[in-house]
């Protein structure tokens, strides 16, 4: 990996690790709903203003019903999900649970797409499923119901976007970036339209929260799909991969440094945790021998 690579990981990391500070501090005055189509509405409309730019005409309106699919699962349920957790659970909490999302992932491409469940991706299922358990039992938070219920709607994110990248990896081969990452927010956009009607802010929006809300559309949506998809293009999908032992370490850094949010020692034990069982999923963490036969020169 290169470092304007290196660079690019890193950034890529630190403000998708910064969106759920962003959320954090936009969700309680905006509402889950409004906020993810404020999100997905204005990012879309960047990508479309930018891809005008450069003179490309993303390629929408042939794939508009796959692409309410994909919008759907891959940014609108999420996104609400996700919001609608901090409510009640840290940014540093939901960070490190939605990075289970590969372990979810795993699981849905082997149904969807018939890839082979070897035995170090169930040993790394198996640990993320500990992790999570760590994390949640190791923390400062009273396991209310309305907690189990936030972190519950955490991990239908982590699945909806499993979902969503299977079906994407399905049903869009071929197709460019620009064309992916636009249609799939705009149509997420006309989805929670009708819902945000009714969920429109009933109180003064504070500066704060505006500016958390600009944050999260312009750097961790619209600019960091692009860096995202720079990665997969220059350096390979397995290394932008890698991005997601990075949020959930960026997440625990900016909660603690922007929100005075607690890291106690099980989170950090249960983190570890996590990212190990990613890494074993996603071949980025190989055994010695199982290396050694795959290489033997």
């Amino acid at each position: 990996m290169s470092l304007t690579q290196l660079t690019a990981l890193l950034a890529l990391g630190a403000m998708w690790g910064a969106s759920y500070i962003f959320i954090r501090v936009a969700v309680e005055p905006l509402g889950p709903v409004f906020l993810g189509f404020v999100r997905v509405g204005l990012s879309g409309l960047i990508l479309l203003a930018y891809a005008r730019i450069r003179r490309q005409k993303p390629d929408i309106r042939g794939h508009w019903r796959r692409f309410i699919v994909l919008g759907f699962l891959g940014s609108a349920l999420p996104f609400t999900l996700i919001a609608w957790a901090e409510l009640t659970v840290t940014a540093s909490m939901a960070a490190i649970l939605m990075s289970t999302t590969p372990l979810f992932t795993t699981f849905v491409a082997a149904i969807g797409l018939g890839e082979r469940l070897t035995l170090y991706k169930l040993i790394g299922a198996t640990l993320g499923i500990i992790g999570v358990a760590v994390t949640v039992g190791g923390s400062d938070m009273a396991l209310t119901i309305e907690a189990l219920a936030a972190i519950l709607a955490l991990l239908a994110a982590t699945l909806s976007y499993a979902l969503g990248g299977v079906y994407a990896k399905r049903f869009f081969q071929g197709l460019d970036n620009m064309s992916m990452s636009t249609g799939q927010l705009l149509f997420a956009s006309l989805i929670l339209a009708p819902a945000s009607a009714v969920d429109l802010p009933l109180r003064e929006v504070s500066t704060a929260a505006i500016g958390a809300t600009l944050a999260l559309v312009v750097l961790c949506t619209a600019f960091a799909y692009q860096l995202y998809y720079y990665l997969i293009i220059s350096a390979g999908p397995l290394q932008a991969l890698t991005v997601t032992l990075l949020i959930p370490v960026f997440g625990l850094i900016w909660g603690a440094l922007l929100l005075g949010e607690a890291i106690s020692a099980g989170m950090i034990v249960g983190l570890a945790v996590v990212l190990m069982s990613v890494g074993l999923v996603t071949g980025m963490i190989t055994p010695r021998r199982h290396r050694h036969k795959a290489n033997p020169s």
